[in-house]
């Protein structure tokens, strides 16, 4: 079911236009207007040149403002392409007045042309839409398509660190990430019984954590 505008959303998106930048352009073609290389800067943007982590698919943002307000040394972007989502996440970080958050608005194909090559210091998949149809794979964000986007971007050493509900979809994370030429580690298919200590829960994996659900944890590198 298609989510209902917000009431406002353009007068509120407007609000928070300090913390949001769009990557939505006139050229559909992903593929040729990441070669405009309109990339961001950075140190403009944050004020300084820590660190970047990069959350893609923040929803409503309550991972990434506690990311940012727990490391204050590093700079957070949270992509995320909804703007009736987004603008609620923007709205909690302005009304926090955090200064190394910001936000994107738009798909995650643009990326490439707003960010410098290794310019990601970590990647955050937090229970992305696992498009169950196998029609739908090219649209999961661990497809080797997505990978392929990631290895541009991620520094040397980086980590993607993933977090789901659903085992097909880690299942086929892992195999993706694996062909893809990712190393993994700490693998877990059950984050709470893990041991894992700061760990920064997302709205969903909450809701799913009271329900009684397993949540699967994966950690890639090159």
């Amino acid at each position: 079911m298609r989510m209902r505008r917000k009431k406002h959303l353009d007068e509120r998106l407007e609000a928070c236009s300090d913390y949001i930048t769009s990557l939505y352009s006139e050229d559909k073609n992903f593929k040729s207007f990441i070669e405009k290389n309109e990339y961001l800067n950075l140190k403009e943007l944050f004020g300084n040149e820590n660190p970047l982590y990069l959350e893609i698919g923040c929803g409503k943002g309550s991972f990434a403002v506690r990311l940012a307000l727990e490391n204050p040394d590093i700079n957070v972007l949270a992509v995320e392409k909804i703007g009736n989502v987004i603008v609620e996440a923007a709205e909690k970080a302005k009304a926090l007045n955090i200064k190394n958050l910001k936000f994107l608005l738009g798909p995650a194909e643009y990326l490439p042309a707003y960010l410098r090559e290794k310019s990601v210091s970590r990647l955050y998949l937090n229970f992305s839409c696992p498009y169950p149809k196998k029609k739908y794979a090219t649209h999961r964000l661990t497809h080797r398509s997505f990978l392929e986007i990631y290895k541009r971007l991620l520094a040397d050493g980086a980590q993607i660190h993933q977090k789901t509900d659903n085992a097909h979809f880690f299942e086929f994370s892992i195999e993706e990430l694996s062909q893809s030429g990712f190393k993994l580690k700490n693998v877990t298919f059950d984050l709470y019984s893990s041991g894992l200590e700061g760990n920064i829960p997302t709205e969903y994996e909450t809701r799913y954590k009271n329900e009684g659900r397993k949540i699967y944890r994966l950690e890639a590198y090159l």
